[in-house]
């Protein structure tokens, strides 16, 4: 489906593809489907109706999050101390950071900023890059409907050298997703030399982006096996014991329900 899009064109609508049938759009779209039917089908229109509101309320809490992320999801985990160490010692291997999203303008600094998701990948990658010293390579352009500003990557190097004191090895700024990311990093650093990449994103985006990487890496020309890719998820938190706050519909449950759906829609169409 989204080789279909980039096709036609039209890839660019993915975002507004994706508002149209994540939630809540479709329970409340049932719901006035459900109002219309009151006065020829009772029953069915309250039933919809039922559902609808459940799955509002559901959709909205820490515990249909949870619960999600584990059952669309393949888990992943974070790296281990051994592999870390594991990797002080890996020749040809650079640490690619996967673009979260951006602020053409953040007025308290009078700049562009990095989205809060983006932020939370460079800090870690840099911290691994000292760990490690190992290079640091930022992929990110203008996502789709993005508008003109500095790129991600343009950012992500101000922010790295400047806030942090670690300046980025590469940039990548002409990516406009996951796809893309994938693509010109592989393309990239398969002219240096580079055998091995240790892919930054968050947990529930690791599956996305790793079997981009993956045909990525299958498509680029290089012989097989000259490539290898290692996974380093944040946030890869396990399965807790619930509490009752966690039925109970939050702002974050809300969030954390709308990143598992769309990372589990785009898996499904290809993205």
């Amino acid at each position: 489906m989204n080789d279909l899009l980039v096709r036609l064109g039209v890839d660019g609508w993915r975002p507004v593809l994706a508002s149209l049938v994540l939630p809540p759009v479709p329970f409340l779209l049932a719901i006035l489907v459900g109002a219309r039917l009151m006065f020829r089908r009772r029953l069915l229109a309250w039933l919809l109706i039922f559902v609808s509101c459940l799955g509002l309320w559901f959709g909205s809490t820490m515990a249909a999050a949870d619960a999600l992320r584990h059952w669309l999801l393949p888990p992943e985990r974070a790296l281990s101390p051994s592999e870390i160490a594991e990797l002080k010692k890996a020749p040809h291997t650079t640490i690619v950071i996967l673009g979260g999203g951006r602020e053409p303008l953040a007025p308290e600094y009078g700049v562009s900023d990095l989205a809060p998701l983006s932020l939370d990948r460079l800090r870690y990658a840099l911290w691994l890059g000292r760990e490690t010293s190992l290079p640091v390579m930022y992929s990110g352009g203008i996502g789709h409907g993005g508008g003109g500003g500095p790129t991600e990557a343009e950012i992500a190097a101000r922010v790295a050298e400047r806030d942090f004191g670690r300046p980025l090895r590469w940039q990548e700024a002409e990516s406009r997703d996951t796809r893309e990311n994938a693509l010109r990093s592989v393309a990239f650093l398969r002219t240096q030399g580079i055998e091995r990449i240790v892919v930054v994103t968050h947990a529930y985006h690791m599956p996305r982006a790793m079997r981009n990487f993956e045909r990525a890496v299958q498509t680029s020309g290089a012989p097989p096996g000259s490539i290898r890719l290692v996974a380093a998820p944040m946030h890869a938190q396990p399965s807790s014991r619930r509490r009752l706050i966690d039925y109970l519909p939050t702002r974050v449950g809300n969030y954390d329900t709308q990143l598992v759906l769309h990372e589990w829609l785009a898996l499904l169409i290809g993205a």
